[in-house]
């Protein structure tokens, strides 16, 4: 049993680590591993790239900087505060986008930094997004998922309302979801038959 004086955060990071592996969570053609300082190029290149930065808060750092921020993350890592992961392909090991969870507490977990590149497989953005609810829901216990879009990305707003988040707010800026793992679990099994190519 965890120590009762224990912050939340460590509790559930302790939880998922008696559960499963949360360093690597293979998927289908997916694999989600956790970031290490020597991704920052990666990473940098990513937050940089006008193909897929369109949504993100803008970037101004260098590698460096970023290599920097990273060693911070993994301090936050290690506590229990934070998850970010470099979404790999399983069959060449290509590293094709990345995903976070941060603000893990309780019963919840945001996530977000959710980029996906060229080098993407098919339907790489549904499967991804299974894994991340994976962690949040099944290895670290939690029953509420936070996050929120901006206004302008239509496409990403489409994708969350079909896989069934509910809309509980928005500003000028962003729209805000929260999913419940209920929710998720009910669906789960649909979503990876059309990750796997099924129709049923």
């Amino acid at each position: 049993m965890l120590p009762a004086s224990l912050p939340d955060s460590v509790k559930l990071m302790s939880m998922a680590k008696e559960v499963g592996d949360i360093a690597m969570i293979e998927g289908v053609h997916l694999r989600l591993r956790l970031v290490r300082p020597d991704d920052a190029a990666f990473i940098h290149g990513l937050r940089t790239d006008p193909a897929v930065n369109a949504h993100l808060s803008p970037v101004t750092g260098t590698v460096e900087d970023q290599g920097a921020w990273l060693e911070a993350y993994k301090r936050r890592e290690a506590a229990g505060e934070e998850l970010y992961y470099i979404i790999e392909r399983r069959d060449t090991g290509t590293s094709c986008g990345v995903v976070r969870l941060y603000d893990i507490a309780g019963d919840r977990f945001t996530w977000g930094s959710w980029i996906l590149d060229k080098n993407k497989p098919t339907k790489a953005a549904l499967e991804s997004a299974v894994l991340i609810y994976d962690v949040g829901f099944v290895l670290l216990s939690c029953d509420l998922a936070v996050f929120d879009v901006r206004q302008d990305n239509s496409r990403t707003l489409a994708f969350h309302r079909r896989f069934g988040a509910k809309q509980i707010g928005e500003d000028a800026e962003n729209v805000y979801f929260t999913l419940h793992r209920d929710e998720f679990q009910r669906n789960r099994d649909g979503f990876m038959n059309i990750v796997q190519g099924q129709t049923a």
